[in-house]
């Protein structure tokens, strides 16, 4: 009988440690096989056969369909190139090379992946509507306040998160070009 009580009290413990783990997991989108490069990370395996449990349970609460590991990828930006969380109050310049994809796409967002309301209506920009330099590289501003060129407007106090979604890319296919001179900087500007 003791025996029987032991082991029933090591499953308990055990239940609750594992269930405990995976609320945790699910709440702050952790997962395995995340990809780095700058301020911009990637799970390349979700969308394919390889995608590990707790990104399924993530993918499933959420209901988001990612991309297929054939189609392109998908990274999210929380924090600018310095390393500073991403902040409403903050302008923000997100710069640099086109990115090596067929199609690509760069939209704020809340934390939860809901796109970010603002007066304007706009959440993001596609490669086929930017305005760029005479070399290909582009700028876009984040900020509350309108700016000239290419600007996409924060809300006045809502956190957000960018995701920029590569469609047809090398970085599909070839995790190698996976580098941080390959993607797009941001660059802190003024905070109010």
């Amino acid at each position: 009988m003791i025996l029987i009580g032991k082991f029933i009290l090591a499953a308990l413990v055990g239940a609750l440690i594992g269930l405990g783990l995976t609320s945790a997991a699910l709440q702050n989108d952790f997962g395995f096989g995340a990809v780095t490069a700058g301020p911009w990370t990637a799970w390349p395996r979700n969308g394919g056969r390889g995608v590990d449990p707790y990104a399924r349970a993530m993918l499933a609460k959420s209901g988001e369909i990612p991309l297929g590991s054939s189609e392109g990828l998908s990274f999210i930006a929380r924090a600018d190139s310095g390393g500073r969380r991403l902040e409403p109050g903050c302008d923000y310049i997100v710069s640099g090379p086109t990115p090596q994809a067929r199609y690509w796409t760069l939209t704020v967002m809340t934390p939860q992946g809901k796109l970010l309301a603002n007066p304007s209506g706009r959440s993001g920009f596609t490669s086929s509507e930017i305005l760029r330099a005479a070399d290909g590289s582009f700028a876009i501003a984040l900020s509350r306040r309108a700016r000239p060129g290419n600007w996409i407007p924060l809300a006045e106090n809502d956190p957000f998160i960018l995701d920029l979604r590569l469609y047809e890319s090398e970085f599909s296919t070839s995790m190698l070009a996976f580098d941080a001179a390959n993607l797009p900087t941001i660059a802190r500007e003024v905070c109010r």
